[in-house]
């Protein structure tokens, strides 16, 4: 079958690979699209030494399954439009008894772990207890959404937002537009996004965001007040760098929590007087747990204009290394670019 290759860093090819070999566990399941997340980009430059050379990567998927494995013990069949949940967890550690499948120290990432059958691919095959069949009538295409949808939706659950909330986005990326979507969906009053780049503020004020650009103002917290009639109740860090958990605490009133969701960054220098002088949270967003997961797919069915907001550009396989470049360069002005394995369909 054919796959995007990680052939070397800044490179990759369309190449043929082996067929998945599901066990009886298993569901083999034809690709349909793939989402091009941030943390693939890093790992084409090599930025983040989390992927390997010759390395099929993705984990923002959805397709159709072609087979069951007779031990899957799921209800699924053939031609059902499922998404797959790429964080595979042990099922016995302490983490995973508390449904923090997300913590498991034994887990492996589907698009991450080398050796994992990876969804930039035309097949791929995962455990039947990672696959979510998406509702009747959802546009398959917004099934490779519900992976970034779900890591923006337990960042919020992991700051606490609740109605009436005020919530500030620093980073109006993929990341960013999600947990935008994730604060009106714990009821959020009011949700502000920061960000430098144009054509990413206007897909979040599309999203219904207040938008500052960063880059046009000497006092980014009244800037922030301006957008959110008020200060911020709550507020996230998508990117992850130095300068972005700085404008964080710039902003942040005296015992807010921060998210830090964004990983732009592995190591961040801390002002700790900014946290504990201040009373603030500062408190880590990884991933999903297998409930917020399946809960995400049921929920995206019901946004269905907001998802096409979030998708502005699709290719099939052979675009993929062209689309991987204008990302990793900065050149691309879409956001959300799908790979389409089969050729682009809707």
């Amino acid at each position: 079958m054919r796959a995007l290759v990680l052939a070397d860093f800044w490179k990759l090819t369309v190449d043929d690979v082996p067929e998945p070999e599901p066990g009886q566990a298993d569901v083999l399941i034809e690709v349909v699209a793939t989402g091009i997340c941030g943390s693939d980009v890093h790992g084409y430059t090599g930025e983040n030494g989390r992927r390997v050379r010759g390395q099929v990567m993705g984990h923002e998927t959805v397709g159709r399954v072609l087979a069951v494995g007779s031990e899957a013990g799921q209800d699924l069949a053939a031609g059902d439009a499922v998404t797959v949940n790429p964080v595979l967890w042990c099922g016995n550690c302490r983490q995973c008894g508390v449904g923090r499948e997300q913590s498991c120290p034994d887990k492996r990432i589907v698009g991450v772990t080398p050796e994992l059958h990876s969804a930039f691919a035309e097949r791929m095959a995962v455990p039947a207890r990672n696959v979510v069949k998406l509702p009747a009538g959802m546009p398959i295409e917004h099934g490779a959404l519900v992976e970034p949808l779900a890591v923006g939706y337990h960042a919020l659950v992991r700051g606490g937002c609740r109605e009436g909330e005020a919530v500030l986005v620093i980073g109006g990326g993929p990341i960013g537009q999600a947990c935008v979507l994730a604060a009106r969906r714990q009821g959020a009053e009011r949700v502000a996004v920061s960000e430098p780049a144009s054509h990413r503020r206007e897909l979040n004020a599309r999203l219904g965001a207040a938008v500052i650009n960063p880059s046009a103002t000497d006092d980014f917290a009244a800037a922030v007040r301006t957008a959110l009639d008020g200060e911020p109740t709550l507020v996230v860090d998508a990117v992850g760098t130095p300068q972005t958990l700085a404008a964080a605490f710039d902003c942040a009133p005296i015992g807010t929590t921060v998210v830090l969701v964004g990983m732009g960054a592995p190591t961040l220098d801390v002002a700790a007087y900014e946290i504990s002088t201040k009373e603030r949270s500062v408190v880590g967003s990884f991933c999903y747990s297998a409930d917020e997961f399946r809960d995400t797919a049921a929920w995206a069915a019901s946004v269905p204009d907001a998802l096409d907001t979030l998708i502005e550009s699709r290719t099939d396989l052979d675009g993929g290394p062209a689309s991987f470049e204008a990302l990793a360069r900065g050149t691309a002005q879409a956001s959300k670019i799908l790979v389409f394995p089969q050729g682009v369909q809707r």
